[in-house]
């Protein structure tokens, strides 16, 4: 796996790319939460790159490497244009698009804005929806700490140094069971780079300008009709289960996929169980666009 620069519209953005033009399967694109990297996908990623090519961008949302343009736009539908530019760029078709945690929301905002042409099929994993955003406490205390200015942020988020703090529900706690080594990695943009910690403090006030988005993006979800698979973890505390069941109702090639034994971010606690699901879903004939 390599991991690579692109420039776009908002600015330097890497991505990892196991870039295997021998893969027989559609192409796989994965999509990461706030606070997160591409490193969320490792484990999957590690499972499916025999038979695709899997490539995982890390977005502006905290945990990136270089500051976005002061004029880029890091509101979850700015965020989600990029996602659409990016495959662009790339010049990828027929795409698998997953996202876990609020990269799910990313991909039910494409879905709203019509911006699917490179997509042949999605998979939402334990993802922000609904009226679940921000998701739980852990969002609603984000969304908060957004309100600081970027220096005063800063010193707030200094206390993720400390593991205690980082595995309590308002933190990564409820929504990892066993990636707490991740999750610290995570954080050393956030923790050491004022840049990025403008980025994040604006990526967090749009979000919490629009607290409504993904009540409309659930509207557009019957007209998307290529395969969908719902993955979620039975166990979570921050992505009810009955969202999972109603985002599979509602989208009409949609299936539903539970995991046991996990939180929100499945990557982390599920690899194989979720890469298994991913390449049974994308192995299947009917699922063909």
């Amino acid at each position: 796996m390599t991991l690579r620069e692109i420039e776009l519209s908002a600015g330097t953005i890497e991505y990892r790319d196991t870039g295997d033009t021998r893969s027989t399967g559609p192409t796989i694109v994965l999509l990461h939460g706030l606070l997160m990297d591409a490193s969320l996908w490792d484990g999957p990623i590690a499972a499916l790159s025999a038979e695709h090519r899997c490539v995982a961008p890390t977005l502006p949302f905290g945990a990136h490497q270089h500051a976005m343009r002061a004029d880029a736009d890091l509101s979850l539908p700015g965020i989600a244009r990029l996602v659409a530019e990016f495959l662009d760029r790339l010049d990828l078709d027929d795409v698998t698009l997953v996202g876990n945690d609020t990269g799910g929301a990313l991909v039910q905002l494409l879905i709203r804005d019509g911006a699917t042409e490179r997509v042949g099929r999605i998979v939402l994993a334990s993802c922000d929806a609904f009226d679940n955003f921000p998701p739980g406490l852990t969002g609603r205390t984000l969304l908060l700490t957004g309100k600081l200015s970027p220096r005063l942020f800063g010193l707030f988020m200094q206390q993720m140094r400390l593991r205690p703090v980082r595995r309590l529900r308002i933190a990564f706690g409820w929504l990892t069971k066993r990636g707490d080594a991740v999750t610290a990695r995570w954080l050393a943009p956030i923790l050491t780079r004022a840049e990025i910690r403008r980025d994040a403090v604006r990526m967090l006030r749009a979000a919490g300008a629009d607290t409504d988005l993904l009540l409309t993006a659930a509207e557009s979800l019957p007209a998307f009709d290529r395969p969908a698979l719902v993955v979620w973890a039975s166990e979570d505390r921050v992505m009810p289960p009955d969202h999972g069941r109603r985002l599979a109702e509602l989208l009409p090639r949609g299936r539903l996929v539970e995991i046991r034994d996990s939180y929100t971010l499945i990557p982390l606690d599920r690899p194989t169980e979720l890469a298994r699901a991913i390449h049974e879903f994308t192995d299947t004939p009917e699922t063909a666009r």
